[in-house]
């Protein structure tokens, strides 16, 4: 059943960088029929499980329970997008993605943002799913990783899509190797994750060299009350990306190896509205692996006119000239371990040099607060940026408490954050020293 979920979403307000708005409302259980149990039992190694599967959610739909039992491997080798109504999934077994590169390149279900796709999509009302520390969803990304080798392709799966969903509970559940964005909400209301585990991980890869790009491992979009807690992620891509109208998100307790840590987009790369609005991050420790570790906390907003793009994720199309705002965001308790970067604001995505400073987003009342740790050695001396944007300055940027040292072998400048500041409204950053600061 849906545990009681109490969070508070603390803002940054003005000078005092603190501020509280109502607790996000509690998923709501699903209506229970006592003794609609469906429980599952794999057909055999390479024989496809999703018809069954198909057949016991339609069954136990409205009110029952489907049980996939601990120490089953089901095999998934086609796509399935099953519609949910008051359902308890015991997903104590694991979920086996197909390696048939081809089958999938060719039948996953297309995804308009950034030109991705789907091989799993879950929909519907009152879901709660329980992998019980044993259950969850094996993509067979590794086969992808190495058969990519660092240059990414379209077609690439996303192997857990939640999409027109409301009141969903998700807990102890783990997604290995994703071939691409690993969790994804789209779609999304009043929704809870609890003691997710993500790793997409390329044994083939030499050290340095990442080849799990796009391996997000929680990504939010047209969502509103999202709840991300006791997180775990692994990977080579944003651990958490809070990406166009995103609504109320909490995120505590989140431990990150390797990637670009905690990201707020990107944003405006379609001409649409990207607002990002009411957003909590904290208690987090952001560690470097296979010396990958980009970023830690960072907004990624695009720049405000079309631009000619060359990679997938864009179609091949100009990009860019979005609008919105983003507003109230709280980056606290961030622990780094050799993250590339610390606070960092940068509203010039997908520019081609020509374009710098003309994003359409006003980004303001934002806190980076309690930073602490020390960052990527020979990356950077500075440790916070702040890039915005002369058609939009930010304002009231605050860096409170930001105690960084530039690599492991110095200590924290007691100025506290230190970096460059660009396109901002006068006097609009606070508690960080440097050039335009």
């Amino acid at each position: 059943m849906v545990r009681l979920l109490i969070v508070t979403l603390q803002l940054a307000v003005t000078h005092l960088v603190h501020g509280i708005t109502p607790p996000l409302p509690i998923p709501q259980s699903p209506s229970r029929l006592p003794g609609k149990v469906c429980t599952l039992k794999p057909l055999g190694p390479g024989k496809n499980d999703v018809p069954q599967i198909l057949a016991a959610f339609d069954e136990c739909n409205h009110g029952g329970t489907v049980v996939f039992p601990q120490g089953e491997t089901f095999d998934i080798g086609t796509k399935l997008n099953p519609v949910l109504y008051d359902v308890d999934i015991e997903w104590r077994g694991v979920w086996q993605f197909s390696d048939n590169i081809t089958y999938w390149r060719e039948n996953a279900y297309p995804v308009a943002f950034q030109n991705h796709h789907a091989g799993f999509i879950i929909s519907g009302e009152r879901i709660h799913i329980s992998g019980y520390g044993t259950g969850g969803i094996n993509g067979s990304g590794n086969t992808w990783y190495t058969a990519e080798a660092g240059t990414s392709r379209i077609g690439r799966p996303m192997p857990f899509v939640f999409w027109n969903t409301t009141n969903v509970f998700v807990e102890h559940f783990f997604v290995k190797d994703p071939p691409l964005w690993a969790v994804n909400v789209m779609n999304g209301t009043n929704m809870w994750f609890d003691d997710i585990y993500v790793n997409a991980t390329a044994t083939a890869a030499p050290y340095g060299v990442n080849w799990v790009q796009n391996t997000d491992g929680f990504d939010t979009m047209d969502a509103y009350n999202i709840a991300l807690t006791n997180f775990v992620y692994q990977g080579g891509d944003d651990a958490v990306a809070i990406k166009p109208r995103s609504y109320n998100i909490y995120c505590q307790n989140l431990t990150i190896h390797g990637g670009n840590g905690v990201a707020i987009g990107s944003l405006g790369q379609y001409l649409e509205d990207s607002s990002v609005i009411n957003v909590v991050v904290k208690d987090v420790k952001v560690i470097t692996r296979n010396n990958d570790m980009h970023n830690s906390a960072y907004i990624k907003t695009w720049v405000g006119e079309q631009t000619k793009q060359t990679f997938y994720e864009s179609a091949g199309l100009p990009r860019g000239g979005g609008w919105g705002i983003v507003n109230n965001l709280r980056f606290e308790n961030f622990e780094l371990f050799g993250a590339g970067g610390g606070p960092t604001i940068n509203q010039d995505s997908g520019n081609n040099g020509s374009f710098s400073g003309t994003s359409n987003l006003l980004v303001s009342n934002i806190a980076f607060v309690n930073f602490t740790g020390y960052l990527a050695s020979g990356r950077s001396t500075q440790t916070a940026s702040v890039s915005c944007s002369t058609r939009k300055p930010c304002y009231n940027i605050v860096m409170k408490d930001i105690k960084l040292a530039s690599s492991n072998q110095t200590t924290a400048s007691p100025r506290g954050a230190t970096g460059t500041c660009k396109y901002i409204e006068p006097g609009g950053v606070h508690g960080m020293t440097g050039s335009g600061c």
